[in-house]
């Protein structure tokens, strides 16, 4: 605490902070802001450097030194949001995942896209069946390194690039066979697209995955999609809500609570700590404004409680999606210049680059498919789009769907991949935390199992990896304490309760306090009202203002006129 409060005071004498921006591609963009800068300011500054205008897809985020991560709010100052000494080190991410990538307008912003599924792809976020996971490799290997050249490309020649968290030798000839037969003549660009058509279908695109715990203690993934609300759990989609079957999102310290109007559901999950929960929070508020609303007009400030003396506000300030597609179709310029790259062998290990202050010079496609030390350390900030899945039902949505076959996403469970969803333990600084007391607090709000056996049926096929540990892979099954769940849940909802009636209770008091002195001001002024006339007859006020009110009054003058003449003496 201490050392926060002095940087804080440290970053007041300064006029001036250096910034740095990781970028999409691993180059840095470095500036110099000034102290009431705005976030606006800078991630304007980052567009015109890289020629874009389709930026409203896109974010900077940030970790704050106890590891949460946080998108940098374009409306407030960077300096009062960053907890951190100068100088800030950001990275520049998609926030707002497009519903048809391979659509958008201008190629630059296809480009910036296609590298964050990338990213997705290699930290484990963007997960899938090892067909369609060998087909985005192919396409990768054709958009940077060109056709098949029996000259240049050796036998296992796939092998020396990582796309995955995890290669096998069988994954890796399928994926030569189709660079070597189905891709030749495609240029970089018709790659790219076709990269992100194959992409957009799987069950796990545009996704930023919360690590969190249902009622029962078993992990899961929260994510907002361009389509609605999902949770993911093993290799399965357990839930999914569309937006505008989302009527309210709200959270209470670490529990975090969705209200939809389908059958008045109300899902509940924990999350590790109180801040990571109120990210979650601010990431649905944000997500459900973009994709859901018409008009930026209609975006309204949104309470975490019901009650007004409780909870965090907060309102989303921009553009939403079908404005910003709308926007797009109006932009009529000659296309950026784009020069690529080939794509770097993983086993060299590159370093990232380190910069200089970039200029407005063409960009420069660079592929760095292996992250580096260096990199692994900014992914603990990035770590944000993984992927959950989809349902193919989106009839709100702005976008019409490509799917041709729909399914009640909301009524049945979907197997998302081979192996359950896991994204790399390294990319993200919130590890779940256990929560012994908690959970017990909603345990049949989200449909757990009554019994025993229906949630081991519940559970089956859905195994989990504990990898790292961080995760709480090990599951709690209902047995644990199942003869005091219902003791504590009882217990919880007491404490719930009085505390909310203590609360009540303060802001009473404290309402009437200010009234109070409020009148007592009144009473004493020069105000001729008849009520106030008959306030200053009673015994009462009379004893009050000569034995109480007279003689602070004195002190105080007393006390100021010593302090002006201690001025004046200086």
């Amino acid at each position: 605490m201490l050392s926060r409060f002095m940087s804080g005071s440290i970053r007041n004498l300064e006029r001036e902070y250096s910034c740095t921006v990781r970028l999409l591609d691993d180059t840095e963009y470095t500036c110099t802001i000034q102290r009431d800068a705005k976030g606006q300011y800078l991630f304007d500054l980052i567009c015109h450097h890289l020629n874009l205008l389709e930026k409203d897809y896109f974010g900077i985020r940030y970790v704050d030194p106890d590891k949460q991560r946080h998108w940098l709010e374009f409306s407030k100052s960077i300096a009062k949001q960053m907890k951190s000494q100068p100088p800030f080190t950001m990275c520049l991410r998609v926030k707002f995942y497009p519903p048809e990538p391979a659509s958008l307008k201008e190629e630059i912003t296809r480009y910036l896209v296609f590298l964050q599924i990338k990213r997705d792809l290699y930290h484990g976020r963007l997960l899938c069946k090892t067909t369609d996971a060998a087909m985005l490799a192919a396409h990768i290997l054709q958009a940077e390194i060109g056709n098949y050249d029996p000259g240049k490309h050796p036998e296992g020649y796939s092998s020396k690039f990582q796309f995955f968290p995890k290669h096998s030798e069988k994954l890796e000839r399928r994926i030569s066979d189709i660079h070597k037969t189905e891709l030749i003549g495609q240029t970089p660009e018709t790659s790219e697209r076709n990269f992100l058509q194959k992409a957009q279908m799987l069950e796990t695109y545009g996704v930023d995955p919360h690590p969190c715990k249902d009622v029962s203690g078993n992990p899961a993934f929260l994510a907002f999609t361009p389509f609605g609300f999902v949770v993911l759990q093993g290799n399965r989609r357990v839930h999914f809500l569309k937006w505008n079957e989302v009527t309210k999102l709200k959270f209470e310290g670490k529990i975090f609570h969705v209200h939809a109007n389908q059958r008045e559901i109300i899902l509940t999950y924990f999350a590790p700590t109180p801040e990571a929960c109120k990210h979650l929070w601010k990431c649905g508020v944000e997500n459900q404004a973009f994709y859901k609303l018409e008009k930026s007009s209609q975006v309204r400030t949104v309470s975490s409680s019901n009650l007004f003396f409780k909870g965090s506000r907060f309102r989303y300030s921009g553009r939403v999606a079908k404005e910003v597609m709308e926007q797009s179709a109006k932009i009529k310029r000659e296309p950026p210049e784009i020069h690529r790259a080939g794509l770097v062998p993983s086993r060299s290990c590159p370093s990232i680059t380190h910069g200089p202050r970039l200029t407005s010079v063409p960009r420069t496609r660079r592929r760095a498919v292996h992250i580096s030390i260096m990199e692994g350390l900014e992914s603990l900030r990035d770590s944000a789009h993984s992927t959950p899945v989809r349902s193919v039902s989106h009839g709100d949505c702005f976008m019409p769907r490509s799917r041709s076959q729909a399914t009640d996403a909301g009524e049945r469970t979907t197997v998302i991949s081979d192996e359950a969803y896991s994204p790399s333990d390294s990319v993200l600084p919130t590890p779940v935390a256990e929560h012994t007391m908690e959970l017990a607090v909603s345990r049949q709000i989200n449909g757990a199992p009554c019994s025993i056996e229906e949630e081991k049926e519940s559970e089956a096929g859905t195994p989990m990896r504990g990898e790292g540990g961080d995760f709480g892979a090990d599951g709690r099954s209902a047995q644990e304490g199942a003869g005091g769940d219902s003791t504590l849940s009882e217990v919880e909802q007491v404490n719930k309760f009085v505390l909310s009636v203590l609360r009540l209770l303060l802001v009473t008091i404290g309402l009437l306090f200010v009234l109070l002195l409020l009148l007592i001001i009144l009473t004493e002024s020069d105000l001729d009202i008849a009520f106030l006339r008959d306030i200053r007859q009673t015994p009462e006020f009379e004893q009050f203002h000569y034995e109480y009110f007279c003689p602070l009054r004195r002190w105080f003058a007393c006390k100021l006129r010593w302090v002006g003449e201690l001025l004046i003496n200086k």
